[in-house]
């Protein structure tokens, strides 16, 4: 059997009770078709880059499948039908990853490198008092060009 990465979105107005609903669906036909789901990741609800269907958030949902090919035409065809999942990607791969996903790891932002460099920090104010620059009313006015 070959190994699949699917990720599908389900629509933001719908509970995460139904989203895992949606999860046991798509399990039950992954697994009445001779095959088995593994890992399964629940993203939350992510906003979305940009609008489908009138959505501008989804419920992201990672499973990991080891199936035949035909169970997961399968699982795609009642995708398509079902009107709660607004996207869907399958993926073949060599093997699972273990541990979480790449979506579940939480990064530090300390852990980052900074762009800037070796730079200094710097704050607004560290430039010191403003230097006088003497009296304006000896100055004579220059006439603005727009005023003619």
């Amino acid at each position: 059997m070959a190994l699949y990465e699917h990720v599908f979105l389900a629509r933001q107005d719908i509970s995460a009770q139904q989203v895992d609903a949606l999860v046991e669906q798509y399990k039950g036909v992954i697994e009445a078709n001779g095959g088995k789901v593994g890992r399964v990741e629940n993203w939350g609800l992510k906003s979305l880059t940009y609008r489908i269907s009138k959505n501008r958030k989804a419920h992201y949902v990672l499973m990991d499948i080891d199936a035949p090919a035909p169970a997961v035409h399968e699982v795609e065809r009642q995708m398509r039908i079902n009107e709660d999942v607004l996207r869907y990607m399958t993926i073949a791969v060599e093997k699972h990853e273990d541990g979480p996903s790449a979506m579940m790891q939480k990064r530090d932002r300390d852990d980052r490198p900074r762009r800037d460099g070796d730079r200094p920090e710097r704050s607004f104010g560290d430039r010191g008092p403003r230097p006088d620059r003497g009296d304006r009313e000896d100055r004579p006015r220059r006439p603005r060009e727009d005023r003619a």
